[in-house]
């Protein structure tokens, strides 16, 4: 389980170094196999280790190319998700397009969300995050049918 944000520096080659906390649960749970593909609600990125996004894809098959709705999403998520695999020192390197896609250049944040990662601009994740906790003051947060038995 991923959980917690991680503010890390891309490397000039467009690789993001992945925390120490979480290299040995990837290389045991999924050999550091990854796949990362865009968000379509967040300019964000979404990093699964492998088993995950094969569970993704098994209800990505499952959507008809008929429906435009959910032939769109399969064209998004599956047309733009590129494997990769950390190095040694727990590098994966993330293509030029996913890149300009999110808008990161070099300060980003790595954030868990249990069993995937989203990547942000570092800038874009704090702006996101205020405007969420505004939001949230705010009461604007409409409760779903699941949220409405949920407390902290």
């Amino acid at each position: 389980m991923f959980r917690g944000a991680n503010a890390i520096n891309l490397d000039s080659k467009g690789r993001l170094a992945i925390p120490t906390k979480y290299r040995r649960a990837l290389v045991d749970d999924c050999a550091g196999q990854l796949v990362c593909t865009i968000d379509t609600k967040q300019s964000c990125l979404l990093l699964y280790p492998l088993h995950e996004w094969e569970e993704i894809e098994m209800k990505l098959l499952k959507l008809s190319t008929m429906i435009e709705q959910e032939n769109r999403l399969q064209r998004l998520l599956l047309g733009n998700a590129t494997e990769g695999e950390m190095d040694k020192t727990g590098r994966i390197n993330l293509s030029q397009h996913l890149l300009q896609y999110a808008g990161l250049d070099k300060q980003i944040m790595l954030v868990g969300k249990l069993n995937r990662f989203e990547i942000w601009d570092a800038n874009t994740w704090s702006a996101q995050i205020s405007a969420d906790v505004e939001t949230e003051r705010a009461g604007g947060f409409e409760l779903t049918e699941r949220l409405q038995d949920f407390s902290l």
